[in-house]
This record gives structure tokens, C-alpha cells and sequence, in this order.
């Protein structure tokens, strides 16, 4: 019996529940017997720690799920913290357990949810703990938190690549009423969109440079920096020497491009270049700023180089230029 209780507590992060253990044959009395003896250790009504009481987060954060019974799953802040796109150690679990509450409430450390609807596509296993998958966690976060938070847990599950649009439009529709659906769906219309191309940053940059009377710059443009992947630069200004380069997710996106990106914009740098990136959504929502960004680096590039016009700023862009 001790061999069972603890191989089922070590697939559970050291806890296990009172049902556990009488589906394992223990009696009420013999788990008293084993409490009592500190073989098990109570932490809530009907949990218990298993040799000792020092549990990991890990093993408090599934004692408060199995505390709440069956069909209870993390949800919400915790469970956001849990897949890692919200940040912060809260003082208490979100727990969500289906159905109506009938005056049933958690243990202290638990902030109980009784949603009408939490099916199996909405819920999943991670590391051994019931959990919201993270459709339905953004789900339930568009209901507690303001949009600029709520913005912000929506990016972070792009940058770990946990997004699926499709997964969210499906987890929305299967819990109707929500009062945050209207902000995600708000939200998830920037995922939607069909990512820009290149040629579209492009034509859409150049369009930016004549309304706002900026130069032309080279766009395209070839260069030896070394490595074959940083060998060509969106959109030149030679003469205060700055780069724009244009960045859109569909290009920008992988861990291979976000390297290359910041080896290009050290290599430049050390040559004397400034690196501006200019994102699809600036071009786009905040053209007028991006102009006055670029307008005050020129100006202050000048200012610079005429400042020390002594020394000749040079030159390293040899390669052609092409699509201007």
C-alpha cells in the first residue's frame, strides 16, 4: 500500500486526494492512522502531502485543484502564470469547477469560478495538473482584465508560440455571454489579417517618405556584413546614415530572424549606422509619428556630422540597390 500511495504521489507532485486513496482500498480510519503517524499530511479537507509537507508550488497549486473536487481545473490568473504569458506570483489559486456553486465554496487560499460551461476541449493536463487550455485561459482573462493587460497576455502567448486564432474563435463560441468577448475578438483581429509582405512594407514605406517630404531612400540594398543572411537592408539614408529596416511578423517572426535581426543591427552600429525599426501597425495606425521619429534622427545625424566635419562619415554600402 505505501509502495501505491507513493508512486501515485510522485506523478503528483507529492500530493494525492482522500477519493485517491480509498480507490486505493485505504479506509477513512487507516488515512487518520497514516496522518497521525506523518505519512501523510493534511493540507486541505480531503488532500494531503505525502511523506513530508514541504510542497513545491507545483504540488500546492494541484492540492488546491484536487481540494476543489472533481471536474476542477486551474484557470484564469493562474493558470495564464502557469502556461507562462502572464507574469506575477498571486497570493491565491483561480480554480474554475463547472456547474452551478450550490453554496460551495474553496479552500482560503482558492478563488473558487463556476462557469456554465467548461468542457473537455476547454480543459487539458499540464504537468500533471488540470488546466484551462490556453484558448479558454484567454477566454477568462478578457473578463477580469483591462485591455491594455489583456493586449499584452495576447502577445505574450505569440512570442511563445502558444496562439492558435482559430483555437480562441472556437473556445469564444463555446461560452456565450462573456462580458471580455467583444475586447478579444477586438484583440484577435490583428492575428487574423493576413500578415504583410515585403512588398508591402516596402510600397507602403515609400508612400509614408513622399506624404511626409522625407527622402527617398535606396531600398533593398546589398552589403558585406560577413554573414550571407545580413547581407541585405530594407531602406538606406546615406547621407545622416540611417537604416530602416521594416518589420513585419510573417518575416520577423522565427528565433533564427530575431538573431540575425540583432547581429545586422550590432554589425551596422559599429559602423556608424542607426538601425530604425519600423513595425506594419506604425505604418499603418501611426504614419504621422513615424515621419516625425525619422525627421528628428535626420536632423540630429546632421547636426552631428557637422559637428565633426573634420572627419568624413564614409561609406561601407558598396553593393547594389534594386526595386526603388
Amino acid at each position: 500500500m505505501d509502495h501505491a500511495i507513493a508512486a501515485l504521489a510522485r506523478n503528483q507532485h507529492g500530493v494525492v486526494s482522500l477519493d485517491q486513496l480509498r480507490s486505493l482500498g485505504l479506509t477513512a480510519r487507516a488515512v487518520q492512522h497514516r496522518a497521525k503517524r506523518g505519512r501523510l499530511h493534511r493540507i486541505h479537507a480531503g488532500v494531503y502531502a505525502v511523506g513530508h509537507d514541504g510542497l513545491a508550488p507545483e504540488g500546492r497549486r494541484l492540492a488546491a485543484v484536487l481540494a476543489c473536487g472533481p471536474g476542477a481545473v486551474l484557470s484564469h490568473r493562474t493558470a495564464a502564470k502557469v502556461w507562462g504569458f502572464v507574469k506575477g506570483d498571486g497570493a491565491t489559486w483561480d480554480v474554475s469547477v463547472p456547474g452551478r456553486s450550490n453554496g460551495r465554496h474553496g479552500p482560503g487560499s482558492v478563488t473558487l469560478h463556476h462557469p456554465r460551461r467548461l468542457g473537455v476541449a476547454d480543459t487539458t493536463t499540464l504537468r500533471a495538473t488540470p488546466i484551462t487550455t490556453v484558448a479558454r485561459t484567454l477566454v477568462d482573462l478578457a473578463d477580469i482584465l483591462d485591455r491594455d493587460r489583456l493586449e499584452r497576455a495576447v502577445h505574450e502567448t505569440e512570442v511563445l508560440r502558444l496562439i492558435d486564432v482559430d483555437a480562441v474563435h472556437d473556445a469564444i463560441a463555446r461560452a456565450p455571454g462573456r462580458s471580455g468577448r467583444r475586447r478579444l475578438l477586438a484583440l484577435l483581429e490583428t492575428y487574423t489579417a493576413a500578415p504583410p509582405t515585403r512588398n508591402d512594407l516596402e510600397r507602403r514605406f515609400l508612400r509614408l517618405c513622399r506624404d511626409y517630404d522625407l527622402p527617398t531612400p535606396r531600398t533593398n540594398v546589398h552589403v558585406d556584413l560577413g554573414r550571407p543572411t545580413l547581407n541585405e537592408l530594407d531602406a538606406v539614408f546615406e547621407a545622416p546614415r540611417v537604416i530602416v529596416e521594416l518589420d513585419g511578423a510573417a518575416v520577423h517572426h522565427t528565433r533564427r530572424a530575431f538573431e540575425d535581426d540583432r547581429a545586422r543591427d550590432g554589425a551596422l552600429a559599429a559602423r556608424g549606422w542607426v538601425v530604425v525599426r519600423v513595425t506594419w501597425r506604425r505604418l499603418c495606425d501611426e504614419p504621422g509619428a513615424v515621419a516625425g521619429d525619422l525627421r528628428q534622427i535626420f536632423r540630429a545625424r546632421m547636426t552631428q556630422f557637422q559637428d565633426t566635419s573634420s572627419r568624413s562619415p564614409g561609406t561601407f554600402i558598396t553593393g547594389r540597390a534594386h526595386g526603388q
